[in-house]
């Protein structure tokens, strides 16, 4: 599955992407906004937002290019390990709505 984070601290980069890896995903970072996001949601199975560590600009484009797209988006305020591999455990149960503090956005 390819999956686009937004949001998240730079430091724990490596570890996204051992941990995308390790349960099977293709992970593609973006800690900040940058203009080939859209382009990134465009071929994406789902998008995941840190919202604590995002701005609200970014987190409403992401949103908006995801939603055009018909790619779910899965909102999690916190931005540890823990939270994306709880994360990572809940895309591999069907899509289950309950993913995500919010759940996804359709």
């Amino acid at each position: 599955m390819s999956i686009v984070l937004i949001g998240g601290m730079d430091r724990l980069a490596q570890h996204y992407r051992r941990e995308a890896k390790k349960h099977g995903h293709q992970i593609t970072i973006y800690s900040t906004e940058n203009s080939k996001i859209a382009k990134s949601i465009k071929a994406a199975d789902a998008v995941v937002l840190f919202t604590n560590k995002v701005s609200h600009g970014a987190r409403n484009k992401a949103v908006d290019s995801a939603k055009k797209q018909g790619v779910p988006v899965y909102m999690y305020h916190s931005c540890g390990l823990c939270t994306l591999r709880n994360c990572f455990e809940c895309l591999g149960q069907a899509a289950d709505t309950r993913c995500g503090q919010q759940g996804p956005v359709q």
